[in-house]
This record gives structure tokens, C-alpha cells and sequence, in this order.
């Protein structure tokens, strides 16, 4: 195969990768390189394509969860994500069976649920955030209430 084709793909995919940033074909980037390398030291069709599919495979599964551990560290839960953990004071008895309960939490309230279908959680418990499940918090009663 011609290296030229590897040199077109592979400037094809830095193209896609630098348009859209997400990291999603730099990895296939890697193994037209390789493959590029491979073409030009005279190997035939079928080293070129094995070689584009390994490297190709290898920097996707070995690297790209470290790189994408790496981007997302400095990443702060935002918004409602932020609540998740913090606690609350039950401004109105939680019980799941009659679909009843608030929490109030940074000067808003929230629908809530307990995260035991069971448990009714009175009025002024403090609770932890489990989750949000729609417009809904799942709490918990904190430890020691």
C-alpha cells in the first residue's frame, strides 16, 4: 500500500480530532502513523493493516484511561451535581409510599424520596444526599439523627 494513503488518513483523522476535541480519533491517528512508518520500511498490505488495527486497539485501551483520568481531575461537580453528599433538613416528612417529602438545602427546596423504600424520615432530620433522580433528591437520614 502506498504510504501516501496512510499519510492522508492519518492527516484526515488529526483533522477530525482537532475539529471536534474529544479525544475520539487521535487514538486511530496513532495507528496510521505506525502503519505510515510500516509502509515506507516496504512492508506489504497486510502488516500495514494489522499494525494500524494493534497500535490503533493498544493506545485506545491503555491510554486513553489514563489521559482521560488526567483531563477530568481538575473537574468540580457543578449545580445540582454539587449537592450530592452535603446535608439537608427535612422541611416536610419524606415518605415514598404517599410520594410526600422536601428537603431544604442552599436556600431552595427540593422534592426528596428516601433512598429506603421502607423508611419514613420526619420533619427537621438532617439527611445526606444520596443522588438526584430527575427533579428529586434521594436521601438518607445522617449518621447519629
Amino acid at each position: 500500500m502506498n504510504p501516501v494513503i496512510w499519510l492522508v488518513i492519518l492527516i484526515v483523522l488529526l483533522v477530525i480530532e482537532v475539529i471536534t476535541l474529544g479525544l475520539s480519533t487521535i487514538w486511530f491517528a496513532g495507528g496510521a502513523l505506525a502503519s505510515f512508518i510500516a509502509a515506507l520500511a516496504g512492508a506489504n498490505v497486510a502488516v500495514q493493516v494489522v499494525l494500524f488495527l494493534a497500535v490503533s486497539i493498544i493506545l485506545l485501551l491503555f491510554t486513553r484511561p489514563v489521559v482521560m483520568k488526567y483531563l477530568n481531575r481538575n473537574k468540580t461537580a457543578t449545580n445540582a451535581d454539587s449537592l450530592i453528599g452535603e446535608q439537608a433538613v427535612v422541611t416536610q416528612t419524606i415518605n415514598n409510599l404517599m410520594s410526600r417529602g422536601e428537603v431544604f438545602i442552599n436556600g431552595m427546596a427540593w422534592t426528596a424520596r428516601s433512598g429506603r423504600e421502607d423508611e419514613v424520615i420526619e420533619k427537621d432530620t438532617v439527611v445526606r444526599i444520596l443522588r438526584i433522580d430527575g427533579v428529586k433528591l434521594i436521601v438518607e437520614r445522617k449518621e447519629g439523627e
